[in-house]
């Protein structure tokens, strides 16, 4: 069974910085995509960013745009994202995923991804 693993997170003062990393236990075929949602308590989970293999092409949600970014090592199976500036409304738990997204249109659509992690808790002070 394929595993997604995330590490990182934490607490950190506003205007600062965090990495959150996702591993996938085994080297995804065809078109793929991971991506990162955010989720806070009673509410739905909120598409942050993303890496399509077609194209090498990242997405990013319009809160975080131009302040988080993802990169990928593709022989390890591995996404950071890499988070800038952060503001308190950023404090969520953040979930990495793994799917087949069936094009760009539906790269930010939660019921694309079939592997889940546990999600990390980023938390951040004012």
């Amino acid at each position: 069974q394929a595993q997604v693993e995330e590490s990182g997170g934490g607490l950190v003062q506003a205007g600062g910085s965090m990495r959150l990393s996702c591993a996938f236990s085994t080297r995804p075929y065809g078109e793929y995509a991971m991506a990162w949602f955010r989720q806070v308590p009673g509410g739905e989970r909120e598409f942050v960013a993303a890496y399509r293999w077609r194209g090498d092409m990242l997405f990013y949600g319009d809160s975080v745009e131009g302040r988080f970014t993802v990169s990928r090592d593709n022989t390890r199976n591995i996404v950071w994202l890499q988070m800038n500036t952060l503001k308190p409304e950023d404090t969520a738990v953040y979930i990495c995923a793994v799917g087949w997204p069936a094009g760009t249109t539906r790269v930010r659509i939660p019921s694309e991804y079939i592997y889940w992690g546990q999600g990390t808790q980023v938390t951040v002070s004012t």
